[in-house]
Formats: structure tokens, C-alpha cells, sequence
């Protein structure tokens, strides 16, 4: 950025915020403000400062608007459902029919993951929301949604314990843990938001989650994880060559084969994948609920289509593989930044070994050795 400042003097940036790492255990990602100033051509000045605690009262701030929302707006059509214990429905109101298009006798004893597309919400991820409603009072969140005849529409779901959340189970005198889901129709708000979802949260050349939403899923992910043991996956992914790519076609070159890989992730993975661009060519997938072997193969299908395919620019034809590494939460794993430690080890293997190919995490001392012979080479 200081690079690219034109001005003999002035701001770089202001406020700029920096998560500098993706948090330990149960404690949050630490964020870092900067500020940036020229002061002449030879001389900077830096302001950092620990906005952690901050941002995360804005989040929250946030998370309680946008409740709040829900519940004082569109008041006349909306879908009541109650659901018990599991998330399966108990009982609804009328509205149903016109939001959702389901006779209310349809929907009893059917998780409220009916309402999801079918790749869009797991019997896992149902439940999780139920916890995290009774941890924070609520569980808000908006998507595509589908009507009883398969019509999808953009729909906000908000889920409030009837009972009192926080409760222990183990707990007999707790009451019967119940719950309402409140589904709305706010198709008509869907570029507002998307447009603000973008802005924040996407990468401006490929349109994938950026660096900073991956690690807001992430740190999420790894919450359910240590609350429920499941399988949880990452994927590290890089452009082979790519600084090559740029020198021969020019940084237009390099962006398309940026897109053109951005989009092939997207049809790859799984909805409920969390597929980033986290650095120039690196992009990194969270796979809740998925194997190790699982995530392998999927990574090694997107590393074939890579292969098979060909990125057009101008008229010119550029051919590009990918190397990709793939490790998976377990007992002793430190947080997200371990974990994708693990991961980004594992893709550096690969490129010791060839690239265009796959590789598990091995282990600390023989994959961050492959790690820096292929730093050495792709150097």
C-alpha cells in the first residue's frame, strides 16, 4: 500500500484492521488497527493498536440490531414454527402456507432443515444452531431457502429458546427445552444485503469469502468442534507457478486464472463449505462435518479439473495446476491457526514432490522440512 501511494506525503490508510492470528483455544482472534502515514519519501509512521475487544462488542452490537429487526419489521407475514428439543417441528401459525408454500400438517416432526436447500443446512448444523441459540439468546441467520414445490426465495431465519437459555441439561428442574422459529421473506432486501455481505466479508477479484470471514467461520467451527466432536476439515490451496503466470501474461493473466479457479472451488465444494481467498494465490476451504479422506477427494477432483482446463484471456490460451494439502481437527490441535499450519504444510509437500497434486499433513518436522525445500524451489 505504502508502494502504491502517490503522494509525497499523506494517509495510506486509517483504521485499517488486521487479524494477526485466529485465536487460541477458547480465546477470540486478535485484531490490530493500523494506521499508515507518509511522511516523506524516505520516512513512515505506524499506528498500532489492539481493537480486539472492540469489534467483537461491534459484532455483537450488530448480531442484537439485526434481531431486533427481525422481530419490528414485516410483522404481517411472517412463519411461526415451534420445534422441540431436536429441532423438529411441533406446531405453526397460518402464515406458513403463504411464506413457506407447506401445509402446517407437513412439516410436523421434520427438522427445520426442510426449509433449507438440500445442501444448504445438516442435521449437525441444525442442532448447532439450537445451541448456539441457548448460548446467546438467539441464532439469526439469511440465505436461500426453499418452498414446499422446490421455488428457492432469500429468507431470514431466527431461531429463541421458549426455555431459559443457559440452562444445564443435565439440569431435572430445568423445563422442557423448546424452541420458535420465525421464517421471513426479505427477498426484497437481498441486494441491500448482499451488496453490505460483499463489502465486508468477499473478496473483491474472485467474489470468495476474504481472509477475515474465513476466520470468523473458522473460529465458529471450532466452538461446535470442541462442544460436539465431528469431523472438520481445511484445504489449503495454491496456483502453481503463478508468479511465472504473471511475468508471461501480465497481471490481467494472473487475475483471470484467479477467477477461473475461485470458480471452480465454488463448484467443487459444498454449500456449506467456506471457500476463501486468504493471500495473492493461496485460498484455503473449511469443511465442517467432512472427513479427512473425504476432503482429500474432493481437493484431488477440483486438482484434476484444473488440470483438464484452460483459462482464455485475449485470445490467448494459459494452462496452470494446483497443489493442495488437507488436514483435520484432532484432540491436541491448538485452535484454527494450528490447524491450517497443518494444512498449509501438507500443500508445500505437494510442491516438494511435483505439484499439480495432493498431500495430506504428515507431520510437524517432515512436512514443514518439504515445506521450506519447496519454498527453495518455487523461489
Amino acid at each position: 500500500m505504502a508502494a502504491a501511494f502517490e503522494g509525497s506525503h499523506g494517509m495510506v490508510c486509517d483504521a485499517l484492521h488486521l487479524q494477526v492470528n485466529a485465536g487460541r483455544g477458547h480465546k477470540d482472534a486478535q485484531i490490530l488497527s493500523l494506521s499508515l502515514l507518509k511522511l516523506d519519501d524516505r520516512r513512515l509512521m505506524a499506528v498500532l493498536s489492539d481493537v480486539t475487544k472492540s469489534v467483537k462488542r461491534d459484532r455483537e452490537l450488530r448480531q442484537s440490531l439485526a434481531w431486533i429487526n427481525t422481530i419490528v419489521t414485516g410483522l404481517t407475514d411472517y412463519a411461526l414454527v415451534a420445534l422441540d428439543a431436536n429441532g423438529c417441528a411441533q406446531s405453526w401459525n397460518p402464515s406458513i402456507g403463504r411464506v413457506a408454500g407447506f401445509a402446517g400438517e407437513a412439516t410436523v416432526g421434520h427438522s427445520y432443515a426442510m426449509f433449507y436447500p438440500l445442501d444448504g443446512m445438516s442435521g449437525d448444523r441444525a442442532l448447532d444452531r439450537l445451541h448456539e441459540a441457548d448460548d446467546s439468546g438467539w441464532s439469526l441467520d439469511e440465505g436461500w431457502r426453499v418452498r414446499a414445490d422446490g421455488t428457492r426465495y432469500w429468507g431470514s431465519c431466527l431461531i429463541a429458546p421458549l426455555h431459559v437459555p443457559g440452562d444445564d441439561p443435565s439440569d431435572e428442574r430445568q423445563t422442557e427445552r423448546a424452541y420458535s422459529l420465525i421464517i421471513r421473506d426479505i427477498s426484497d432486501r437481498r441486494d441491500a444485503t448482499e451488496a453490505l455481505r460483499q463489502s465486508v466479508s468477499s473478496d473483491h477479484l474472485t467474489g470468495l469469502a476474504n481472509r477475515r470471514a474465513f476466520f470468523d467461520a473458522a473460529n465458529l467451527e471450532l466452538q461446535r468442534w470442541t462442544r460436539m466432536s465431528r469431523p472438520l476439515s481445511v484445504v489449503m490451496i495454491d496456483a502453481d507457478h503463478f508468479k511465472g503466470i504473471n511475468d508471461e501474461h501480465g497481471h490481467s493473466g494472473g487475475d483471470a486464472v484467479l477467477r477461473h479457479l475461485a470458480a471452480g472451488m465454488s463448484f467443487s465444494f459444498h454449500a456449506m463449505d467456506v471457500v476463501a481467498r486468504v493471500g495473492g494465490e493461496e485460498f484455503a476451504v473449511l469443511m465442517p462435518g467432512i472427513t479427512l479422506e473425504a476432503a482429500e477427494a474432493a481437493a484431488l477432483r477440483l486438482c484434476r479439473s484444473i488440470e483438464a482446463q484452460a483459462v482464455e484471456i485475449n485470445g490467448t490460451f494459459i494452462r496452470y495446476t494446483i497443489s493442495a494439502g488437507v488436514a483435520t481437527m484432532q484432540e491436541g490441535i491448538d485452535g484454527v491457526d494450528e490447524l491450517l499450519q497443518r494444512a498449509d504444510s501438507a500443500m508445500y509437500l505437494a510442491k516438494s514432490k511435483g505439484r499439480n497434486r495432493v498431500e495430506r499433513w504428515v507431520g510437524k518436522t517432515d512436512a514443514d522440512g518439504d515445506r521450506n525445500l519447496a519454498k527453495h524451489i518455487h523461489g
